[in-house]
């Protein structure tokens, strides 16, 4: 069932209805970000140092606040990215399902229930990001407690914007939505690719969705 749910979703991922709307999140995302950055760069710069001297690895605080500032940057235009997806994948969405199964949505979800979800994310995400940051140069270690990281920005939000499409009893969405972490982990990949970690959202919601109805 796995299998079949990724090759099903790499097509989709590669069709030309998708990497419009990508284009689209992710030019928005991207721009936004790197204006703050240039706009307020020596602020920024100085709350990363400031946060660096509290770390005891030294070789962590030589490596460059420059570059994790730009980390930093590259932090929030993933999370911008989640929540914009989040908001405007609906009609997509919709369009996969038809296209795919032959199935109408049932119902809509609620932007700002989907806004919320994605505020209460966004907020664990950078709590744990803040807290477990120097763990993340440890090999091997350090990138998969990022990767469960970034699953915490698409789990929810995914299962209430691609769920409430099809399913209304919730009982039977949360029984469905088992296997969902590693959905969301399997599309966080992206994430270690700049600019085709504008696929990353989308991707875990294609996903999510054939998991649902591909049965």
């Amino acid at each position: 069932m796995l299998d079949k749910t990724l090759s099903l979703g790499f097509k989709d991922i590669i069709s030309l209805e998708v990497i419009l709307f990508v284009i689209k999140i992710g030019f928005v995302s991207i721009f936004s970000w790197v204006l703050v950055l240039y706009l307020y760069w020596s602020d920024i710069l100085y709350i990363v140092s400031s946060y660096l001297n509290f770390i005891p690895w030294e070789w962590l605080k030589t490596t460059g606040a420059s570059l994790i500032t730009i980390f930093v940057g590259y932090i929030f235009i993933i999370i911008t990215l989640s929540i914009l997806t989040s908001i405007y994948s609906e009609p997509l969405l919709k369009k996969l399902a038809i296209k795919r199964y032959g199935v109408e949505s049932i119902n809509s979800p609620s932007m700002i229930k989907s806004l919320i979800i994605n505020i209460k994310s966004t907020i664990w995400f950078l709590i744990l990001f803040i807290l477990l940051f120097p763990t993340f140069f440890i090999p091997a270690i350090g990138q998969i407690i990022l990767l469960y990281l970034y699953s915490i920005l698409l789990k929810e939000a995914t299962i209430y914007d691609v769920g409430s499409l099809f399913i209304e009893d919730k009982n039977i969405l949360k029984q469905k939505s088992k296997g969902i972490r590693v959905l969301s982990m399997v599309a966080s990949l992206f994430n270690y690719i700049p600019i085709l970690n504008i696929f990353a959202p989308i991707y875990a919601q294609i996903l999510f969705l054939h998991h649902l109805l591909n049965e």
